[in-house]
């Protein structure tokens, strides 16, 4: 009897904390990351071309996904800007390298298939202050159309193509500017 009691209130448990994981999805339509020098809002992840999970809870993917392009492009930024300036970006497209096909049945999961017909590509505006002044500010359509060739040495680092159209952009864009 008490087995069946522990078993009862587990489960009320963990339908609690997914149903809070669930709320708190729906009241952040715009997540937020920030790291270092770098805010970055995603605006309405949902309407994104392809921010798909393979293997994975969609939100806890997409959490991932954002922490980690954040992380990337502050540690680009970093190098660039002064020490008392921020990059802010607001995030309203993004395409994944690759595109995630199903495996009718040969796996529980889809997978992502990666080739060149499938660039990385993503949509921002952006600004660089410095505290309140606005230095820099534009809007931004990136994609990398030879991106499987241009990573150079192999990687297996998670957005690897991502992560370095990102930094490509601050290298050739931001730099001059600032």
């Amino acid at each position: 009897m008490k087995l069946i009691h522990l078993l009862l209130a587990g489960t009320m448990v963990s339908g609690v904390m997914l149903s809070g994981c669930a709320v708190a999805d729906d009241v952040a339509g715009n997540p937020v990351t920030e790291h270092g020098v770098v805010k970055i809002t995603w605006q309405d992840p949902k309407n994104f071309r392809d921010v798909k999970a393979v293997s994975d809870i969609q939100s806890r993917y997409e959490a991932r996904t954002f922490a980690t392009l954040t992380k990337g492009l502050d540690k680009e930024a970093r190098k660039i800007l002064k020490p008392e300036q921020k990059l802010e970006l607001i995030v309203t497209d993004l395409d994944l390298a690759g595109d995630v096909r199903p495996t009718f049945g040969a796996t529980m999961n889809d997978i992502r298939l990666v080739k060149d017909i499938y660039p990385p590509r993503i949509t921002f505006s952006y600004s660089v202050l410095e505290g309140d002044k606005v230095v820099m500010v534009g809007n931004e359509k990136l994609t990398d159309m030879s991106f499987m060739h241009n990573i150079g040495r192999m990687s297996d680092k998670p957005l690897r193509y991502e992560n370095k159209l990102l930094a490509d952009w601050m290298k050739k864009k931001v730099e001059p500017k600032i």
